[in-house]
C-alpha cells in the first residue's frame, strides 16, 4: 500500500498550464510512493471523508471562484493536518475575492511587469527546503505580493523597477512556509511556465516543499 495520499486539484485560467505543470510533480510524488488522485473540480474540497485521508493537497488553480462551502472544506482539512502546497498563480493568484483563502496561503499576487524580467533569487534560511541552494537567476514573471508577516520566508528577490507601477522597490519573498492549524503550507511564487519549473533550484524547492508539507 502507498505510504501517503496526495490530491492534485487543477484548473482555472489555462495560461499557467495547470495540467502540464502538475503532471510533472505527479510523477515526482508517485516515484516517492504517494497514491495520487487528480481532480478538475473544487468540489473535491467538499468531500470531508476523502480529505481526512489525504496527506497533501497540491493546488494549481489560477483565479476562478471558490464557494464558501468549498473554502470551508479546504480550510478545515488543512487545520487538522492535511498539507497544502503549490506554486505561482496556482496557489497565490487563486480566488482573488476570498480573503479567507489568502489567510491560508499567507500571500496574494497583486502585480507583475508586463514583460518577463531577469531577476535573482537567494535563500535567507537554513530550512531543509532550501538548504544548500546557492543564489540563482530566472527570466520570467516577477510577482509583487502582499504577504503575511507571520510567514517563515525561505527565499527572496529584489524587485525590478516597472514603469507601470512606480511604487517603492525592495526585497520581497519568493518562497515561504507557514502553519494553518496543524497543517503545513508551502508556497513559491516561481513557476509561471513549465520551463520555470525545470530550473534546478526551482525544481528542488518544489520537490522538497511537497515532501515537507505532507502530513
Amino acid at each position: 500500500m502507498p505510504e501517503k495520499n496526495a490530491l492534485v486539484v487543477r484548473g482555472g485560467w489555462p495560461g499557467h498550464a495547470p495540467v502540464e505543470t502538475t503532471d510533472r510533480y505527479i510523477l515526482v510524488l508517485e516515484k516517492a510512493g504517494y497514491e495520487v488522485t487528480v481532480s478538475d473540480s473544487l468540489d473535491s474540497y467538499l468531500d470531508t471523508e476523502a480529505l481526512a485521508a489525504t496527506d497533501l493537497i497540491v493546488q494549481c488553480w489560477t483565479m476562478g471562484e471558490i464557494t464558501g462551502q468549498q473554502l470551508a472544506g479546504l480550510s478545515a482539512a488543512v487545520r487538522v493536518g492535511t498539507g497544502f502546497a503549490g506554486w505561482h498563480g496556482g496557489i497565490i493568484d487563486s480566488f482573488r475575492a476570498e480573503p479567507g483563502y489568502h489567510l491560508i496561503t499567507g500571500g496574494q499576487f497583486v502585480h507583475h511587469p508586463k514583460s518577463f524580467v531577469d531577476y535573482g533569487v537567494r535563500r535567507v534560511s537554513e530550512h531543509p527546503i532550501v538548504a544548500g541552494l546557492g543564489p540563482f537567476r530566472v527570466t520570467t514573471e516577477q510577482y509583487w505580493l502582499h504577504v503575511d508577516p507571520g510567514n517563515e520566508v525561505l527565499a527572496v528577490t529584489e524587485l525590478v523597477r516597472d514603469p507601470a507601477a512606480p511604487a517603492p522597490l525592495g526585497t520581497v519573498p519568493v518562497t515561504w512556509v507557514r502553519r494553518w492549524g496543524e497543517g503545513r503550507v508551502f508556497v513559491t511564487a516561481l513557476g509561471h511556465r513549465l520551463e520555470d519549473l525545470e530550473v534546478p533550484e526551482v525544481d528542488t524547492m518544489i520537490t522538497r516543499g511537497l515532501a515537507w508539507a505532507t502530513r
